[in-house]
């Protein structure tokens, strides 16, 4: 048996040269199987980078495909909605994009354009300035009817160059807007963007269309601000607003008047006068008063200077719908083509009033006897939000020119507003022959 190798022996062959060479060739072999493995890798790499970015290609497209199917606005379908929206049933019947259409006033538009066969497509963003479900719930009304509304904003240039592309509307009714005397103090930028920079950019698609259409759009009352002439008449002057949103309306009618002007946009402006009804605003007095008296809770009744009652012109929206409507019948042609005037067009404004105005505790009167509940009233002077007196409408150039004639008294207007309230928040019918 031999006798076993010192360590450095075993540590060091004693023939260094052949040590070398195996070494040598071991490297080499390590090297080779390296770099085999690290092209294999980088190949393995690249498939998966391809892959990746073709799984992230289709995923892409069929993204967009599913947008464009399937998209809030813009698609088949989506155009489809739209086109069968805005067919006309009637002879010589008007193709009319409604926006604000979810709205108080919108709604009962559309539906009367649709009952007389026009075709009607509507415009709505269904902000939460009051509840949005009462805007959700007057869009099934709508849609029930055969009415489509698109949720979009008239902010969006995109989507109103969409609905003119896809429809050649005859008219437009203007109603969409921030309303609200005091919430203007709390958010004045919504009024801007809403009451001047969205109008803005819907004359921008109405002069740029082709052929433009007939724009007949909702001003206000509150153009009359401190003006203490009444009746109020269309020839008054409106250069003193008592609020924000008064003023934005005025700047509508300015901005419009502009438009009129330079592109030959037919214009109609319509001075709307405390419009109430079923369907109504939550933020309106009459609708407020009813919740609250109903619930139990007090209302604050508000009076001038000198324990003055405040008096409003409240109009019954069937009358500003009758309004409304024979507005846009009259409403003669934009002369404008592809952004560019060829002629004079129509401009217009006009109050649509009841010419009787009630003072705010004859309204709580009429409720409290509907209801059939006294309400718990904190009487307080009237602060300097922005509220004005009172309002009363000379309403002749209105009937001379659109035939418009109200015929809805406060106490009828009431009763119906009360008995829609009660059906549509689901209280027990109250017992009176008086609903």
């Amino acid at each position: 048996m031999a006798p076993p190798l010192p360590l450095e022996d075993e540590l060091f062959p004693s023939t260094p040269g052949k040590f070398k060479m195996e070494r040598s060739n071991a490297m080499n072999r390590q090297l080779l199987r390296c770099f085999a493995s690290t092209t294999t890798m980088f190949i393995w790499a690249l498939f998966l980078v391809a892959l990746t970015a073709s799984y992230l290609s289709f995923h892409s497209f069929l993204d967009s495909g599913t947008r464009y199917f399937s998209a809030s606005w813009g698609g088949i379908k989506w155009e489809k909605h739209v086109r069968d929206s805005s067919q006309v049933h009637r002879s010589g019947g008007m193709s009319v994009l409604v926006t604000g259409a979810a709205g108080f006033v919108g709604t009962h538009v559309s539906l009367a354009l649709k009952k007389r066969g026009d075709g009607v497509v509507g415009l709505d963003n269904f902000n939460n300035y009051y509840d949005p479900s009462l805007k959700k719930a007057r869009r099934s009304l709508l849609n029930n009817n055969g009415i489509f509304v698109v949720e979009g904003d008239v902010n969006d240039h995109r989507v109103l160059a969409k609905l003119f592309d896809v429809v050649a509307f005859t008219h437009v009714m203007h109603l969409a807007a921030q309303a609200g005397v005091r919430y203007a103090m709390e958010n004045p930028q919504s009024y801007v963007h809403s009451n001047i920079a969205g109008l803005v950019t819907l004359l921008e698609t109405c002069k740029s269309a082709n052929p433009q259409p007939a724009v007949v759009w909702a001003s206000s009352s509150s153009v009359y601000g401190l003006n203490d002439k009444v009746p109020f008449s269309e020839s008054d002057p409106t250069d003193r607003p008592a609020s924000l949103y008064a003023a934005t309306k005025k700047a509508g009618e300015e901005i419009t008047h502009t438009y009129n002007h330079i592109y030959g946009l037919s214009i109609t402006g319509l001075r709307f006068f405390t419009v109430y009804g079923p369907w109504g605003r939550p933020d309106m007095a009459y609708f407020s008063f009813t919740r609250n008296i109903l619930q139990g809770k007090p209302i604050t009744v508000y009076r001038g200077k000198g324990r003055v009652d405040l008096a409003r012109d409240f109009t019954f929206i069937d009358d500003v719908v009758k309004g409304c409507v024979r507005a846009l019948e009259t409403a003669g042609k934009s002369t404008g083509s592809g952004g560019k005037k060829r002629g004079a067009a129509p401009y217009r404004i006009y109050n649509l009033g009841n010419t009787r105005p009630v003072t705010v505790p004859t309204l709580v009167g009429i409720l409290e006897r509907y209801l059939k509940v006294k309400a718990k009233k904190n009487v307080m002077e009237m602060p300097g939000n922005g509220d004005v007196p009172f309002t009363h409408a000379n309403i002749s150039l209105a009937q001379k020119e659109l035939g418009y004639k109200p015929t809805t008294d406060l106490q009828t207007g009431l009763k119906k507003f009360v008995r829609w309230y009660l059906s549509y928040y689901g209280y027990k019918p109250i017992a009176t022959s008086n609903l």
